[in-house]
């Protein structure tokens, strides 16, 4: 491929290609590479920036942490925040187990669990939202998987077009078929994680909070 069609359609990951090839001096890159990457930093933080100045939606407070969603159904006398931290939190506990070996996160982090040598250690949180078609409350536990080293082989997941399912409807309605359709909620979840990974235990581990997970 031709350099300026790479720089056209990848920008960022071009970009942070030549920081980790240490090839930013080449000519090519010199003058470029640097306004990318600025225009990246500016972007994400114009965006952490609205995230947090955000503290309602349709017109019900949002939390930025578990214990503030605690709180909010507290002082409102409900539980709807709560409610929807159990249900995700019931979905997601298949997807990590507590480390007991008697070690804190900071002796880990100082290299004293010789079997979790080579595992990094990423971030988690809840992220909270609020549902427009019936103010539901949504709790999703994300993880920081942009601070883990990405692995050689191909990380892309595809996902059906919108083009594709209409042609399907009409294809259906044509020949007068019923369409059935099913989720399989939280299937990434089920599926085995390849790289050594490890974090603190928040709120959302319950009794295991602050332990290796």
């Amino acid at each position: 491929m031709k350099l300026k069609d790479l720089k056209d359609s990848n920008p960022v990951e071009l970009a942070e290609y030549a920081v980790a090839n240490l090839i930013v001096d080449e000519p090519a890159f010199k003058w470029w590479v640097p306004l990318t990457l600025k225009k990246r930093n500016r972007v994400i933080a114009k965006v952490k920036s609205k995230y947090w100045r955000t503290s309602h939606k349709f017109g019900i407070r949002v939390p930025k942490s578990i214990d503030k969603a605690y709180r909010i159904d507290e002082e409102n006398g409900n539980s709807y925040w709560t409610d929807a931290l159990k249900k995700e939190i019931s979905k997601v506990l298949v997807a990590w187990e507590a480390y007991d070996k008697g070690l804190t996160p900071e002796e880990v982090r100082a290299g004293k669990a010789p079997d979790l040598i080579g595992f990094q250690e990423i971030g988690c949180h809840m992220i909270f939202d609020v549902k427009m078609s019936d103010l539901s409350r949504k709790c999703r536990f994300v993880a920081g998987g942009h601070t883990t080293e990405a692995p050689a082989r191909l990380t892309y997941s595809s996902v059906v077009s919108r083009d594709s399912v209409r042609i399907a409807f009409l294809i259906a309605a044509l020949n007068d078929l019923d369409v059935q359709a099913c989720d399989v909620t939280n299937a990434y979840l089920n599926a085995p994680c390849c790289e050594k990974i490890w974090f603190e235990g928040g709120a959302e581990c319950g009794e295991d909070r602050v332990k290796v997970m």
